[in-house]
């Protein structure tokens, strides 16, 4: 056992003489229950002086100290905006027996830092390995503002960049980390750089990678603007690259129909040439998917109407899709409304033809009680009905989600970044994010929380914290790519 959740190679010590992760997607599916969470927690932005930091959950039902954090490790700096993580190997690195996931890959948003954490010396209580510094990276590179990390099947480490220095979305690109974490230089060829930068998935069987477009740096770390998505500061294009190649082979514009198209994942099975992308602002699930020719094309998978709403910024409020996945088996889509408060469930067996299978409310701008409330085409006003759980009060909306490996559990935060979380719910700020837990009906389809499980960062020693992304230490479907 690597790090307490996967069963993965012996590297020299057993019979099985395999790498990192599982053969295939299914084969995933009967790996270990999650036992470990690690969850970035932010302090950059809340005003708390404090380095952000790694904390370890217990996710164990039958441990004493379940729903709770375990461990705490603070980053040497302050004021990084810890965000998304990744893994230095992963199941693309399935096939070699000298490769091992060890290292978890934490870019900070703000500072342009990278840090690698060592998650096998004890996966309970994770160590700092090496700090990539912003310096290193923009004198070699030119890029910042780092994002989303992939590992390779070479023993590489990818991470999409979101600007340059001074925020600006020309001088996005894709950095290239060696299996040191030594800088590189760019992964995509010159000239080749995307006009705006976020996420990315790559299919090797395909040869391709496809990345999505956030935004200029400049203009989201202020805070959302709309005149700023009206002054071209913000992405509607979906980026097709040549796989290892880094060319750029052609750009999928997804219109109005396709505002922030942020998290983008493929389906699961490698040999499949489709996958789906989220569109925050225009709150649209789009599919992309190879055409008979060779080239790529889009469409309207799923549409959130915006609701019509009193007492808010806007007459009518998105949902805000700010993160989705897809369950091992690609079954399943789930994604979440940030602003709405909902999180839902769809049948992809027909990837062309969602069908929604459950939603349950945890959070969100119009909760009853609310000083805002929706507007029914029949001019009634209404709230959602959103429980508590162990007595709290649940605030924010449900922002980051993870799935079990199994399909049956759903982890959901609540941060999206900390300058939009104090822009649009400030309670975050004073009273931090929490952690919920959903069952997942996987033969029926439905989803219900969970009352046993809940963690509150309201209550962290150094002050409340904002959570957002969380990785299991044996690899899970958002961090897990196969060849």
């Amino acid at each position: 056992m690597a790090t307490g959740t996967e069963v993965v190679s012996d590297n020299g010590h057993g019979c099985c003489k395999k790498g990192p992760g599982y053969a295939t997607p299914l084969e995933a599916m009967s790996g270990p229950r999650e036992s470990l969470l690690y969850v970035t927690c932010v302090y950059s932005g809340t005003g708390i002086e404090k380095p952000d930091y790694l904390a370890t959950v217990d996710v164990d039902p039958n441990s004493p100290t379940y729903s709770k954090v375990i461990h705490r490790l603070p980053m040497p700096n302050v004021g990084d905006e810890l965000h998304h993580t990744g893994w230095n190997s992963c199941s693309s690195c399935h096939g070699d027996p000298s490769a091992a996931r060890r290292y978890l890959i934490l870019p900070s948003l703000i500072s342009g830092r990278i840090y690698a954490i060592d998650t096998l010396k004890d996966p309970r209580a994770p160590s700092l390995h090496k700090v990539v510094e912003p310096a290193d990276i923009v004198k070699k590179t030119g890029l910042a503002y780092p994002h989303t990390s992939h590992c390779l099947a070479s023993g590489d480490v990818m991470v999409s960049c979101l600007g340059d220095k001074d925020g600006n979305a020309e001088g996005n690109g894709f950095l290239l980390l060696d299996s040191e974490f030594n800088v590189k230089g760019r992964w995509e060829k010159p000239g080749h750089s995307p006009t705006f930068g976020y996420d990315f998935w790559y299919q090797p069987r395909h040869n391709i990678m496809i990345s999505s477009s956030w935004g200029a740096p400049a203009a989201f770390t202020k805070g959302f603007n709309l005149q700023h998505v009206a002054d071209g500061l913000y992405g509607r294009h979906l980026n097709v690259y040549s796989w290892p190649n880094g060319e750029l082979k052609q750009t999928l514009d997804l219109g109005d129909t396709g505002l922030l198209p942020l998290e983008i994942r493929f389906l699961h099975d490698p040999s499949k040439d489709s996958g789906f992308v989220g569109c925050a602002l225009t709150s649209n699930m789009v599919r992309f998917f190879k055409t008979p020719d060779g080239s790529w094309s889009h469409e309207v998978a799923i549409s959130v109407k915006p609701l019509k709403v009193q007492n808010w910024i806007l007459p009518e409020m998105p949902g805000l899709v700010t993160d989705f996945l897809i369950s091992l088996d690609d079954r399943f889509l789930y994604f979440v409304n940030w602003l709405h408060g909902d999180v839902r469930q769809y049948s992809i067996e027909d990837p062309e033809k969602p069908v929604l299978k459950g939603q349950v409310w945890v959070g969100g701008l119009i909760p009853k009680g609310s000083s805002v409330v929706a507007e029914g085409e029949d001019g009634k006003t209404w709230q959602y009905d959103v429980p508590e759980i162990q007595g709290h009060r649940l605030r924010g909306g449900p922002q980051m989600i993870q799935l079990s490996l199994d399909g049956k559990r759903l982890y959901v935060t609540n941060s999206l970044f900390s300058t939009w979380d104090r822009q649009f719910y400030p309670e975050l700020m004073e009273k931090g994010s929490h952690m919920l837990q959903i069952d997942v009906d996987t033969e029926k389809g439905g989803l219900a929380i969970n009352p046993n499980y809940f963690v509150d960062f309201a209550a962290e020693p150094d002050g409340p914290s904002l959570a957002h992304e969380m990785r299991y230490p044996g690899g899970d479907c958002t961090s897990d790519i196969w060849i």
